[in-house]
């Protein structure tokens, strides 16, 4: 059995892996999903200078201190900007890369960066007005446009989104990209709805000759779509063919 390191995107935290982390322990599987530093249960570290940095950090600490190898790094949305760094600082412990509807940028760059022009602006404006200038504040109108629609997942997800740093948006990522293209690596979309936002990544996926799958669901599959999601992920683990799955 494999071990997996969920890692999620903005405004979440660990918690959004409970039912995809509850699926693959059960299946022999030895999971963690930390909580980014700001994000989630830890929260009350959320400051100005939390940055991409920190959360490369977060991630690569986790691997250091739990001694872990041969590790299948699932990253969620935002947490793909981290891809690059932790496979450096990694030092051999990964066995694959698993981009989930998460973003890809080149080295030098921010997320701002492959963002769309627009919302990449509305970010700044948010920040700006109502985030004291340095962070994007969390409400349940991100909710839909992360394409979540049921009502009873909505009122559970809604409080527990988390402010997020600007920084993390703005810090150009800086990495050796050697490593990362040294790793077994896939992409997976969604597709109901899709997030227009993600569509330069998944060309630049296209180009790198990774593996590309998608999954029938919005943005947050693994909350929307956990069977599903589960399935894929022990799918691309197990170096099994690109393709499509319907949710949930």
């Amino acid at each position: 059995m494999g071990d997996y390191v969920l890692v999620h995107g903005a405004m979440h935290g660990g918690w959004c892996w409970r039912f995809v982390r509850d699926l693959l322990s059960r299946a022999g599987h030895r999971v963690f999903t930390p909580s980014l530093t700001g994000q989630g249960e830890r929260r009350h570290l959320l400051g100005p200078d939390v940055g991409i940095a920190t959360h490369v950090q977060d991630v690569a600490g986790l691997l250091h201190y739990e001694d872990l190898d041969e590790v299948h790094l699932v990253l969620h949305s935002y947490a793909g900007v981290l891809a690059g760094p932790v496979a450096e600082r990694a030092a051999g412990r990964l066995a694959s890369v698993t981009f989930l509807g998460a973003f890809v940028v080149r080295p030098g760059e921010c997320l701002l960066d492959v963002e769309p022009p627009g919302t990449a602006d509305r970010y700044r404006a948010l920040a700006a007005a109502e985030g004291e200038g340095w962070y994007l504040p969390a409400d349940a109108s991100f909710l839909t446009q992360w394409g979540v629609t049921d009502e009873a997942l909505r009122a559970w997800a809604a409080p527990r989104l988390t402010d997020f740093p600007l920084r993390c948006q703005t810090d150009a990522v800086d990495f050796d990209p050697g490593p990362l293209a040294g790793l077994p690596t896939a992409y997976v979309q969604h597709t109901r709805p899709p997030l227009p936002g993600l569509e330069p990544s998944l060309e630049r996926a296209r180009a790198h000759g990774w593996d590309i799958h998608s999954v029938a669901a919005g943005h947050d599959m693994m909350l929307e779509a956990p069977e599903t999601t589960t399935r894929l992920l022990t799918r691309i683990t197990e170096r099994g063919e690109p393709g499509a799955l319907e949710g949930p």
